[in-house]
């Protein structure tokens, strides 16, 4: 999820979290994608549980209201859309499942290639970087 997360850069994940509170819109999460052969991904929630998602003009939009992600996307980033959620689409997120990107949107594959995830395939909530050790802290949390 470069650049926010680069290749090399070992994290700890917070298993217990969800079994108290929900996950939330910008928690960096790990989660075995559809289809996956015990490999886990990392991504951002975008979509919550019966939201609309779209995509228009290079931008993500939650409920018709554009999604602000300066924090953690330069704003020269365009999401694009790939096969599952198109430029000028709309899907809805259904009941247990988040609609997930990466930080690095021209390469990532994410929920606008697969779908939103079910909850069940999220394994943890990205909590610390360890390495390297001069990148050692927490992970930032974003507010909307």
């Amino acid at each position: 999820m470069q650049p926010n997360f680069p290749d090399g850069e070992f994290l700890l994940t917070d298993k217990v979290t969800y079994r108290f509170r929900e996950p939330e819109r910008g928690d960096v999460i790990v989660f075995k994608p559809p289809g996956s052969q015990g490999e886990e991904f990392i991504k951002r929630i975008i979509g919550l549980p019966g939201e609309k998602v779209s995509l228009s003009n290079g931008s993500i939009f939650i409920n018709g209201l554009k999604l602000n992600e300066v924090d953690y996307l330069d704003p020269s980033v365009l999401t694009l859309g790939i096969s599952f959620l198109t430029e000028g689409n709309q899907i809805t997120v259904s009941d247990e499942s988040y609609f997930v990107a990466g930080d690095n949107r021209p390469h990532s594959s994410d929920s606008r290639a697969f779908g939103p995830i079910e909850k069940s395939s999220i394994t943890g909530r990205a909590w610390v970087v360890y390495w390297p050790v001069s990148e050692i802290g927490f992970i930032q949390e974003v507010n909307y």
